[in-house]
């Protein structure tokens, strides 16, 4: 395992255990996205997007194109593009792709976060 990697597996911890409270009480479905590889979900996001679990929902790699329908890539490209270039929050439309094909179409609010030093995107979904 590179060093980067393991770093990217250390700051997904740390952020979960940081915000636990918020992904295990919100009534939102939550992510929290480093990169397609290190993200964490809360249970109501993984149920939405038909997953046992956020662990199996975390463990698809090439997530962008498994979660993402493609009428909503462009649109969320450019909001995490904001987040993390600009710092600004966005209040977009998404469509998501469910575990068995389906679509499921969604508002997002993304926003920026900080943890040790990292910038990581925070979506609360509904």
């Amino acid at each position: 395992m590179s060093d980067e990697e393991q770093l990217h597996q250390e700051l997904i911890r740390g952020i979960s255990k940081q915000m636990e409270s918020i992904l295990n009480s919100s009534e939102q479905a939550i992510y929290i996205y480093l990169d397609d590889i290190h993200k964490v979900c809360n249970e109501k996001f993984a149920s939405l997007m038909e997953y046992r679990s956020p662990e199996e929902w975390a463990g698809v790699e090439d997530s962008f194109e498994a979660f993402v329908d493609r009428s909503s890539q462009e649109t969320l490209v450019k909001a995490y593009r904001q987040a993390m270039e600009k710092l600004i929050p966005s209040n977009i439309k998404v469509t998501w792709k469910k575990k068995s094909g389906g679509t499921v179409p969604t508002s997002v609010v993304l926003v920026p976060i900080a943890y040790d030093d990292h910038l990581f995107a925070l979506h609360f979904i509904s």
